[in-house]
């Protein structure tokens, strides 16, 4: 580590289909951040196809890194470490991105860390001015992750409950599917949602056990496809249809964050993750927070996604410890959630 400070952290993230790279200044302050989507590589298929992604992430990972390195005002030569997603994610596609941190940091001379893309998206509310104190209860909802965590550090977070089939962002992109919509899904479903009355279909509350934290998407995915089988005219109500799916997945959302919040006795909730984004879950939790008295955390629209600024965010509070961990050259990635 070079011996000015603050420290200056290059991260790097390619889990799924976006090329990312950004520079954090002291654990919180943006540089720069840089994201390469692959949208419309992928939007003939329905969904991302590995294989493309892996390839475009070889095409976009030497510009993306250098864009990001460039708009921060910085040269290689400053980088005081680098941070990179280690996993859960696709293989392929996180080979690239960790393959390339790893040759960096040898040619720099710089420590790097692989990261945990999960952890990543926790301390994803620290790049916002308001940050949460610790502990505090976290949703993390995306296209491939539905789970509540209880967050007591940078680095330590105990995950209380998750999905047991799809994650609510995949559910979304599904029920999309269904009603032969744009993708990506989930933020087509939100914007017809906003024109429809989420009362006129109501659709079942996958509550499990209303006091414990698991999820299920599956069941409400089948009764929207019963509901579009059954109604010759459903192409008249898809907003309807939108809205009703919508507030249903998104009141379970709620109530088991609110649950966790009251059961481990934290002041502090937050949401985050690509459904994050969402206007209802957000103006939900929002009214919830209110009424209890509870701070609510959500990053900016521009952090909810997958980005490399919360990866980075993340390294630093593991390479400003000069104790440690420090990634290896015999480190490898891993597809799935290691806890």
């Amino acid at each position: 580590m070079h011996s000015e400070s603050p420290l200056k952290i290059l991260g790097i993230e390619t889990s799924c289909d976006e090329t990312a790279a950004a520079v954090i200044e002291d654990g919180s302050t943006i540089l720069s951040s840089v994201v390469a989507s692959q949208v419309e590589v992928h939007k003939a298929y329905g969904g991302v196809v590995p294989e493309l992604a892996s390839r475009k992430h070889i095409e976009n990972i030497c510009i993306v890194v250098d864009q990001a390195i460039a708009e921060a005002g910085i040269s290689r030569q400053e980088i005081d470490g680098v941070a990179v997603t280690r996993g859960p994610g696709l293989v392929g596609a996180l080979l690239v991105g960790f393959s390339f941190a790893k040759a960096l940091s040898y040619g720099l001379g710089v420590p790097w860390i692989g990261v945990d893309h999960l952890e990543g998206h926790l301390n994803s509310v620290f790049l916002s001015q308001k940050k949460p104190s610790f502990p505090f209860v976290a949703l993390l909802v995306s296209g491939g992750h539905t789970a509540i965590y209880h967050v007591l550090s940078h680095t330590s977070a105990r995950c209380l409950g998750q999905t047991r089939d799809d994650a609510a962002g995949e559910a979304f992109d599904k029920v999309a599917k269904m009603l032969d919509l744009d993708y990506p899904g989930g933020v087509v479903i939100s914007r017809l949602a906003e024109q429809g009355n989420p009362e006129k279909i109501k659709f079942p509350r996958a509550w499990l056990d209303k006091d414990g934290f698991a999820f299920s998407f599956s069941g409400l995915k089948t009764a929207v496809k019963r509901y579009i089988e059954t109604h010759a005219d459903y192409r008249e109500h898809i907003a309807d249809i939108a809205a009703g799916f919508e507030t249903a997945a998104v009141d379970v959302l709620t109530h088991k964050l609110i649950h966790a919040a009251e059961t481990t006795g934290v002041r502090d909730i937050a949401i985050v993750g690509g459904v994050a984004a969402n206007k209802r879950l957000r103006a939900t939790v929002a009214e919830a927070a209110r009424s209890l008295n509870l701070n609510l955390h959500v990053p900016a629209i521009e952090l909810c996604g997958d980005n490399a600024a919360m990866i980075a965010a993340t390294g630093y509070h593991y390479l400003a410890d000069p104790d440690g961990p420090r990634g290896k050259l015999s480190d490898d990635v891993y597809s799935r959630m290691l806890r």
